[in-house]
């Protein structure tokens, strides 16, 4: 598919059909749609240009940072970094904005649930098709006889499970979130007390049968607890919300040919 996006700049500074390519492998776009990934990328190369165009007119110099052992920002990074640092002011939120955020929804305050669950694991690595569909098989096989006779769960998880917790009938202990993968933590929250899961449930390690035992709903934490956390989510906030403004400023200034950044009237 030919591209459209050719004679884009900003104020005279052309941005090149090659580099918005390479950019726009950053950028995903829906299947059949790759004008989507060549606009984002042209828009994200064309509010870069302008921010490194205010930095030289600010005569900031790059000074930068060394992110982890041995790895450098680059020059680019390095001034954009630090014209942000000087251009962007953010108000702090205030103790009552604080407090009514938190107020707001307490239920987003909770502490991680609790769960005693069990599972029998077939296990098969994510690549081989040909395991996984052996470990389904047999997955459905063993809940097939647990439906019939739930009892037999601690004997068929000693029996077929590939988990070190088959030696407690597939028992895991207390767990909470975190504990486990996303998929098993998911099918957790779906079950009732005692229920066994209607499918095996897959996950990266395979397939598992997995029944709850018993699960304890984490408290509604106390606004002390959660106010620094909080404090810090609303900062990051306002700051985004600054450097967009920032951003916005410049566009409205900028002579942009190929592209729209404005905001729309």
């Amino acid at each position: 598919m030919k591209q459209t996006f050719t004679n884009i700049s900003v104020n005279g500074e052309p941005i090149s059909p090659e580099l918005i390519a390479t950019e726009a492998q950053n950028h995903p776009a829906p299947k059949g749609k790759p004008g989507m990934a060549w606009m984002a990328a042209a828009r994200a190369l064309a509010v870069r240009t302008m921010i490194l165009q205010e930095a030289q007119r600010r005569g900031i110099v790059a000074a930068p940072m060394e992110l982890a052992p041995g790895l450098w920002e680059t020059e680019d990074e390095a001034v954009i970094r630090q014209i942000l640092d000087e251009a962007v002011e953010a108000e702090p939120p205030t103790q009552q904005e604080v407090r009514a955020a938190y107020e707001s929804n307490p239920e987003r305050h909770r502490a991680p649930a609790l769960y005693e669950a069990a599972h029998i694991l077939f296990a098969a690595r994510p690549d081989d098709v040909v395991a996984r569909k052996v470990a389904k098989d047999q997955a459905n096989a063993v809940l097939a006889k647990i439906k019939l006779e739930p009892k037999a769960f601690d004997a068929l998880a000693r029996d077929h499970s590939a988990c070190s917790s088959r030696a407690n009938g597939g028992r895991l202990g207390q767990i909470s979130a975190g504990d486990t993968v996303a998929e098993f933590e998911a099918a957790l929250d779906m079950l009732a007390q005692g229920e066994i899961a209607p499918e095996p449930v897959e996950s990266r390690y395979g397939f598992h049968i997995i029944r709850l035992d018993a699960r304890a709903d984490g408290e509604i934490l106390p606004f002390e607890a959660v106010e620094t956390a909080l404090r810090s989510a609303l900062e990051k906030a306002a700051w985004v919300r600054a450097s967009r403004a920032f951003v916005d400023k410049l566009a409205e200034q900028a002579e942009v040919t190929g592209i729209t950044l404005k905001k729309a009237a």
